[in-house]
């Protein structure tokens, strides 16, 4: 063997979604379906371009696109803007002072900008704790994990009544040691689409509070879930205007502004004090310096010039509730199939939210779908509700339906009663 520098370093498979997403283009079936990838497509399956984005990118246009280095923190209008955004009516001066900002790489990398800071103002010799939901993002394991973090998974999921199971969630916010750091999903649960009720939410943030816990809430989907921004960001305004917790807030513009490949991302951290805000925001200016020297410009333009408009937020406004209130269709047209074509419950898949359903089907039917259907999704099932339109959503319910009548027709076979669930193809 070849000595390398490399020669210990593992093989690592491909990310399940983004290899699914390879498979299904390469495959050549007229009726194949992509419900992997979460990212929203209009009624004929192609990806849509919102009108307020067509809009901001004309004015830019028209000003002359400048090939400048943005400062190490972006873009600061874009910065403010968002943080207005987030924060609604309570944003004031009082608050913006005590706010640390920055644009940072999508969702992806807010999280890890805010992992860093987490990590270098640790005062403890071991690094607070992260608690994760399961399931969740994979990439919320990655980035903590490569950080140096302990990951704690906790249960957020009942499996069996599918539905949030809360209890369990609240018994591990109280058990957790005071200082960890509690991943918190905004809205939009990915991949369960459950979402804790206000009441709920209040509980959580109680125990957040009385233990001493750090909340960093992940909200890559704001307004995208039910298409009132104001609503979906009720959890955040909540814990830092009502309890007056520090927090921090990873922000991506990917989905509710449909810049998936312009990679648009703001971190907030909400301090306890202004001095406080100026020192984390140093040490953020520090850490995206030695990271990635400055912020990508195009595509955080076009998010802080749709702020900056009232009448282009306006605009906006309205295209984050054409995108929700198509997936809303969707997602009911998926429930009426499914009770049509397929006997149980589907009562779980209505009492989502957002772009992710979580259907609960058992593995070996995921893979029959995929191998014998050509309809896509993830191991667990979930489905992007944004793949579907009135072209394929039937044939998606009834696929379902024959693959979960076969499964049952085998299970009641003695041949089928003796081999291990995985094994039945």
């Amino acid at each position: 063997m070849t000595n390398s520098f490399f020669s210990s370093a593992p093989y690592i498979p491909p990310d399940a979604i983004f290899a699914l997403t390879a498979k299904y283009l390469s495959d050549p079936s007229p009726n194949k379906v992509n419900l992997g990838q979460g990212t929203y497509r209009d009624n004929n399956g192609q990806p849509w371009v919102l009108p307020s984005v067509q809009k901001a990118r004309q004015i830019l246009d028209e000003k002359g696109l400048l090939h400048e280095y943005l400062p190490i923190l972006g873009l600061k209008g874009l910065c403010d803007k968002t943080a207005e955004l987030v924060f609604g009516d309570e944003y004031n001066q009082a608050l913006a002072s005590r706010l640390a900002t920055s644009q940072a790489i999508s969702g992806t990398g807010s999280l890890h900008l805010a992992g860093k800071i987490l990590k270098s103002v640790s005062h403890s010799e071991a690094l607070p704790k992260v608690y994760i939901p399961t399931p969740t993002w994979s990439n919320h394991h990655l980035v903590f994990s490569s950080l140096g973090f302990e990951v704690v998974p906790f249960t957020y999921y009942n499996a069996q009544s599918k539905s949030l199971g809360i209890t369990t969630y609240l018994s591990t916010l109280r058990s957790a040691p005071q200082g960890s750091i509690i991943i918190l999903h905004a809205c939009a649960h990915n991949p369960t689409g459950l979402d804790p009720s206000i009441e709920q939410w209040k509980e959580i943030g109680a125990i957040i509070k009385e233990r001493g816990l750090f909340a960093l809430f992940d909200a890559a989907y704001l307004g995208f879930n039910s298409g009132d921004y104001n609503k979906d960001a009720w959890a955040i305004r909540y814990f830092v205007n009502e309890l007056n917790l520090e927090v921090a807030v990873c922000l991506s513009f990917a989905k509710n502004m449909g810049l998936y490949g312009e990679r648009v991302g703001v971190l907030l951290l909400a301090t306890s004090a202004p001095e406080i805000a100026t020192n984390a925001q140093s040490v953020l200016e520090s850490l995206q310096r030695s990271e990635i020297s400055n912020p990508p410009a195009f595509g955080a333009k076009i998010a802080e010039t749709v702020l900056s408009d009232d009448e282009l937020k306006k605009v906006w406004f309205e295209d984050l509730k054409t995108m929700s209130g198509r997936i809303q269709e969707m997602r009911r047209a998926l429930f009426d199939g499914l009770n049509t074509y397929s006997t149980g419950t589907w009562n779980h898949l209505i009492e989502q939210s957002g772009m992710f359903g979580f259907l609960g089907l058992p593995r070996v039917a995921v893979r029959t779908l995929k191998d014998e259907y050509h309809i896509y999704m993830a191991e667990n099932s979930r489905i992007s509700i944004a793949g579907l339109n009135t072209g394929n959503v039937e044939y998606v319910a009834r696929s379902i339906g024959e693959v979960l009548a076969c499964e049952k027709q085998m299970f009641t076979t003695d041949t089928a009663r003796i081999l291990p669930r995985d094994t039945i193809h």
